[in-house]
């Protein structure tokens, strides 16, 4: 009964948990054993401060390892884990992200030129097709049209067969580690892997190589302490890391903050006026609003190797602990209000590190956290500056589950209406 509110109403499950238990209760799931879960700012603390060797990052998220490869940073832990992220932490050093801005408003003007105008239009499906964009251009940095267009494809149907509620039910009713072995998830996963080491293939002969700013190109300069090169097989799973881990997330929070700001005209005029004028203020605050209130991932997780106590608890070894960014975001005294969409509360006090926390936290944050805000700003400033948007329906949406994240029910539909110009005057579309 708990896997099945888990799987179908996981926010309404969180918050009667809360309710009924307070800031720490035990989840039971089939397949994944026993959940301790905590949203306490404290008990957040200890956990991401917790000694790498003592709280498994990677082990909790084994379940990942048949999809992301056995040397993705996701699952690996202590030494391991951080000698890859070394390896792959200057691909999202600041400099270099600030090179992708003209890509990816590039590649958000060319998708909004396609959005028909005065008709509903779901935004989540477009948003999956622009963050895939980009990361075909920006991470794999593929630039032929033919080439473009394969690995769109032979992408698009992975993830589709990935976040498939079909699949998705095989995975829950079997188990993981049974559900990834049938026929069509690893027909899905081997036509994508054949297409990745195609293209690390080809990039490893392009003369042009060092002149490349895209990741692939920048992961194959690098070298371990020995001086030995990523193999083809660390190269193919930290790529399927980048794609799993900041293609469905992203495309989720862009489709949450539109549909979140479409009901809030004032602030999305807020936006647009900002962008015309090149600040970036609000838009941060916009970008981490949405993901405080409705974060794309509700849990953040560690397996501990030894007993621990935490707020009070001892947990043995082996025990599944979650920080829980669902409820800690929801926190009244840290957030008042906290069901009200306000990005100006960070304006007036910065994000708290234990207390917004949509990328987790400690050694363990997401690589690709600063690369998901950099993304999200330069679209919906993009957008913003772009079109006038309005909701197509006056209802809020609410929280749905699409695979493992939370997503808008109606898939963020809006109406797109003509195109805007500096002067508010109206251009063609």
């Amino acid at each position: 009964m708990q896997t099945v509110r888990w799987v179908k109403r996981p926010t309404a499950y969180l918050e009667s948990c809360r309710m009924r238990y307070g800031d720490v209760f035990t989840m039971r799931l089939m397949h994944e054993g026993t959940w301790v879960l905590f949203s306490h700012p404290e008990a957040v603390k200890q956990i991401f401060t917790g000694s790498p060797e003592v709280f498994h990052a990677g082990e909790a998220n084994s379940i990942l390892a048949p999809v992301l490869g056995s040397h993705s940073v996701l699952v690996l832990d202590e030494r391991p884990h951080m000698v890859q992220r070394k390896l792959m932490l200057p691909a999202f050093h600041g400099e270099r992200m600030h090179r992708y801005r003209e890509l990816i408003a590039d590649v958000a003007s060319r998708e909004l030129s396609l959005w028909p105008r005065r008709e509903a239009v779901a935004l989540a499906p477009r948003m999956q097709a622009l963050t895939l964009e980009v990361i075909m251009r920006a991470v794999f940095g593929v630039r032929e049209a033919d080439r473009l267009e394969e690995l769109r494809r032979r992408l698009r149907a992975f993830l589709d067969a990935t976040s498939n509620p079909r699949v998705w039910a095989v995975l829950v009713l079997l188990g993981p580690e049974r559900g990834v072995g049938t026929a069509p998830f690893r027909r899905a996963l081997g036509r994508v892997d054949a297409v990745i080491y195609d293209e690390i293939r080809r990039r490893r002969e392009a003369p042009d190589l060092q002149e490349r700013d895209d990741i692939l190109s920048m992961l194959l300069g690098a070298r371990h302490e020995d001086g030995s090169p990523m193999t083809d097989a660390e190269l193919r799973d930290e790529l399927m890391t980048l794609l799993v881990a900041g293609h469905e997330t992203t495309a989720s929070a862009l489709s949450w903050a539109l549909e979140r700001l479409v009901r809030h005209p004032h602030k999305l005029e807020r936006l647009r006026t900002e962008a015309l004028a090149g600040g970036d203020e609000y838009v941060d605050a916009v970008a981490k609003e949405t993901l405080r209130l409705r974060p794309i991932l509700p849990l953040v997780v560690r397996r501990l190797t030894e007993p621990v106590a935490i707020a009070g608890h001892e947990l043995p070894a082996g025990t599944t602990v979650a920080c829980c960014i669902y409820l800690m975001h929801r926190r009244p005294e840290v957030y008042p209000d906290p069901g009200a969409f306000r990005p100006e509360r960070f304006l007036e006090q910065p994000a708290g590190t234990y207390t917004w926390i949509p990328f987790g936290g400690g050694v363990r944050r997401c690589l690709g956290g600063s690369f998901a805000m950099f993304e999200m700003k330069t679209v919906l400033q993009t957008l913003a500056a772009s079109a006038s948007l309005a909701p197509a329906d006056p209802r809020a949406e609410h929280v749905r589950r699409r695979a493992i994240t939370f997503v808008p029910e109606r898939g963020a539909e809006v109406v797109v209406g003509d195109a805007v110009a500096p002067a508010g005057e109206k251009v063609a579309a």
